[in-house]
């Protein structure tokens, strides 16, 4: 039988106290935007941090260079998110370089770039998702990999490496987890990212309970247009922006918004917090308003529905199976 829930409103949050300074994070993506912010904040407060990326730009390098031989320490993992095995794996590497950890940002993502794109399907030119390979790409970073990150995180957390670090309400552990207003809202030149969003918001949600039982809590960022490389380097998602109207979001505010996830004693396990340029809020899981505001607006996205329907009249659908 279905229920539904309204659980993250509900269920009694801990009130045992979390600070990030001492504490052991692995942060994926953190080679540039949002999560490079996040592993930067973090240890200026004093967590240690793995990068999990598949390479670091020369701004996150110079941060693990400043932090590698320093406590808090900054370690590198090149790590492929789609692949499970290396996932475990960096997993094994905070163990040995940290001796755990207490954090856990699954924060890679992309934003259905043309070469993992519903309107490009898997074997057309652009595409680079295989049509036998039975997956798409920007489902396994988006939505796969935060899924299966968590699940990893969950195993670690109760099976530490030493044993009297395991997670519990007096020796809490957090996940956070990077969703988007793409979670709330709808595109019709995304749509695999704006599903596996809302699905990300779901997720989180279903976690609640945990944060008050045994000290786990999961929660979530859903922030609007962020200013970082996945827009300012990519003109056909610039496109969609009117620099006159449209307002950026800062990657550090996301950072510092995350921090908050993890810290803050009322932003109990299934919350999510939505950050626009100008203000910060709980997404409520029901009859939610839903985004408004600075930050939240891209005016000539709906003008950029046109390349949806030449795409619709090309070779590549024509010939789609």
């Amino acid at each position: 039988m279905a229920t539904t829930s309204t659980q993250a409103e509900e269920v009694p949050q801990s009130t045992h106290s979390f600070s990030v300074k001492g504490k052991r994070a692995i942060v994926t993506g953190a080679g540039s935007g949002i999560n490079l912010a996040f592993a930067s904040l973090l240890l200026s407060k004093g967590c240690s941090v793995l990068f999990a990326d598949l390479a670091l730009r020369s701004e996150a390098q110079k941060v693990v260079d400043q932090y590698a031989k320093s406590e808090p320490r900054a370690v590198f993992q090149k790590t492929d998110v789609r692949v499970w095995r290396e996932l475990e794996h960096m997993f094994d590497v905070a163990d040995k370089e940290f001796g755990g950890v207490d954090i856990v940002c699954p924060g890679a993502g992309i934003f259905e770039p043309h070469w993992s794109n519903f309107w490009h399907p898997p074997g057309s030119k652009e595409s680079k998702d295989a049509p036998d390979s039975d997956r798409y790409a920007t489902m396994d970073i988006n939505v796969t990999h935060p899924i299966r990150t968590t699940q990893l995180a969950i195993y670690r957390f109760l099976n530490p490496i030493d044993s009297g670090d395991k997670v519990n309400p007096t020796n809490p552990k957090r996940v956070i987890i990077t969703s988007s207003i793409a979670g709330q809202t709808s595109n019709l030149l995304t749509p695999l990212y704006v599903a596996g969003k809302h699905a990300m918001n779901g997720f989180i949600r279903c976690f609640a309970d945990l944060d008050a039982r045994i000290g786990l809590r999961v929660n979530g960022v859903a922030p609007g247009i962020i200013k970082t490389p996945l827009w300012t380097e990519h003109p056909e998602k610039l496109s969609f922006l009117d620099e006159d109207k449209d307002a950026w979001v800062m990657p550090e505010q996301v950072a510092e918004a995350m921090v908050r996830c993890l810290e803050e004693a009322d932003l109990g396990g299934g919350t999510i917090l939505e950050i626009g340029a100008k203000a910060t809020r709980k997404v409520a899981q029901l009859n939610d308003p839903g985004p408004s505001g600075a930050g939240f607006t891209a005016t000539n996205i709906a003008d950029e529905y046109a390349k949806v329907y030449s795409w619709l009249g090309a070779e590549a659908w024509s010939a789609a199976k």
